[in-house]
């Protein structure tokens, strides 16, 4: 399988698990050795998520308080802050995806952003998803996912409660068509 690396991946509709039903994942990584994403459409509804944050990050300047939203990456780390930013803002701590995506978890480009000298376009995601080799691959060959380039304007403008659907529809695909199993022909 080619690299999906600044891809989505789509869950379908038969994946109950509770952290990726329903679920976009944002590729950052794929190779042989494996892959890692991030869930871009699952905000964290607690209201003392930023206080929790901003004890794990001693984050007394208030930094957090520019961000919007804070988002659900995956189960992996979640205790480690992710921003997942436009190619507009270029930093030497960004790690470059592709020309419209990087990623940070520097705290300078929190404080970037929260002195609006950061991207504008971004999303902070605690955590993220990730797979050993060939795993990926398996869960795809599976029917557990869809692929699906992307762009920024859906990933940073579409809201996340719209994202889902609107992925898996524009395969054509009527959910409603779907049973609740996957699996192989």
């Amino acid at each position: 399988m080619n690299s999906i690396i600044n891809h989505i991946l789509i869950s379908m509709p038969h994946m109950q698990d509770p952290y990726f039903n329903r679920s976009v994942i944002f590729m950052c990584e794929h190779d042989k050795d494996g892959a890692m994403g991030l869930i871009v459409n699952k905000p964290f509804k607690d209201p003392t998520l930023k206080q929790l944050f901003d004890s794990f990050y001693d984050d007394t300047d208030g930094i957090l308080n520019s961000v919007d939203q804070i988002y659900f990456g995956g189960p992996v780390m979640v205790e480690r802050g992710i921003v997942l930013h436009s190619g507009i803002y270029q930093s030497k701590d960004s790690i470059k995806i592709s020309d419209d995506f990087f990623i940070s978890s520097h705290k300078k480009t929190l404080e970037d952003i929260s002195e609006k000298k950061g991207p504008n376009l971004n999303r902070l995601i605690l955590g993220h998803s990730g797979w050993s080799g060939g795993q990926l691959e398996r869960e795809i060959e599976n029917g557990d996912w869809l692929v699906q380039e992307t762009s920024p304007d859906f990933i940073f403008n579409m809201p996340e409660n719209q994202m889902w659907e609107m992925a898996i529809c524009s395969f054509g695909i009527d959910i409603a068509d779907f049973s609740s199993f996957g699996g192989q022909a």
